[in-house]
């Protein structure tokens, strides 16, 4: 584990861009992007455009580490070159940004009110290839509908489990229940999250580190007592579907949490924009992203 790196995202100033855009909402990012669907014929195709994408926003001079601590990754990602640079490597060596990789195949089926993840079954091959690749952490989304504590109970301790296989491994993993911003019980649904939380935290030994990527809560500052906890690095959160507005003025209502957007980051940019534009408009954004990370 790269030391300088841990200690970067245990105190530093910023927030995490989420780049990771799976298979399955690639075409969204692209076309929100910009770039239609008939433009490509194949994944191969699809995946080049969206690395195109990505290495625009990397590359962009509003990209700065003085506003970004992070950056996760798509398997896709991980696996292409910026410059002849393995993507990771770009990221930390001309950008002093942090990079991580979505390890996650995607949801189950609905059940007890929950999403579990599915099985990731090459997960021993990835993350062996991630630390070749010089990857510092990982992350992976389950998602609660409903205040049900049995389906809550077993996608925490589905994350922990795998959480404890990516840390002996030598990386830091980012363990990702999202309480559905929609939903209706969701006050409820966060306060039995944080009691089963904090019940697989105090479990772990006490050598062992995680990250936690969490929904918005409802009440201002619920998750303070995990913020603090010594076993957590950091604690991020995803804008989960709100506006880019609306979740950073909900982000700076909560001390010491910081964003980790994904489709907030990227609203606005199109690939028809000029340079100039293009990086002004993230900018802007960026700078609107890190002033709510930091309250």
């Amino acid at each position: 584990m790269n030391v300088e790196q841990l200690n970067r995202m245990n105190s530093g100033k910023g927030f995490i861009a989420a780049l990771d855009q799976s298979g399955g909402s690639t075409p969204k990012a692209l076309s929100q992007y910009g770039v239609e669907e008939n433009s490509y014929t194949n994944d191969e195709e699809m995946y080049t455009l969206v690395h195109e994408m990505r290495t625009r926003i990397i590359k962009s001079p509003a990209f700065d580490s003085q506003y970004i601590l992070g950056a996760i990754l798509f398997e896709n990602t991980m696996d292409r070159k910026i410059d002849g640079e393995w993507t990771a490597d770009y990221l930390w060596k001309k950008k002093n940004i942090v990079p991580f990789l979505k390890v996650d195949k995607g949801l189950a089926d609905l059940a007890n009110g929950v999403q579990l993840m599915k099985p990731i079954s090459n997960l021993e091959e990835l993350l062996t290839r991630a630390v070749e690749r010089n990857v510092f952490g990982t992350k992976m989304r389950s998602v609660i509908k409903e205040a049900n504590a049995v389906g809550i109970r077993e996608i925490v301790e589905q994350q922990f489990e795998v959480g404890k296989q990516i840390f002996a491994k030598g990386l830091i993993p980012i363990i990702e229940p999202e309480v559905d911003i929609y939903s209706t019980d969701k006050t409820k649904s966060e306060e039995i999250l944080k009691e089963e939380i904090i019940k697989q935290l105090n479990k772990l030994d006490k050598n062992v580190k995680v990250m936690l990527k969490l929904s918005i809560p409802t009440v201002n500052d619920f998750y303070s007592e995990l913020i603090s906890d010594l076993h957590v690095v950091r604690v991020v959160a995803l804008s989960g579907g709100y506006s880019r507005e609306e979740a950073n003025q909900k982000l700076a209502q909560n001390h010491g949490l910081i964003a980790s957007f994904s489709r907030a980051l990227s609203e606005g940019l199109t690939a028809g924009q000029s340079d100039d534009e293009f990086n002004s408009k993230l900018s802007t954004t960026i700078k609107e992203i890190y002033e709510a990370s930091i309250q």
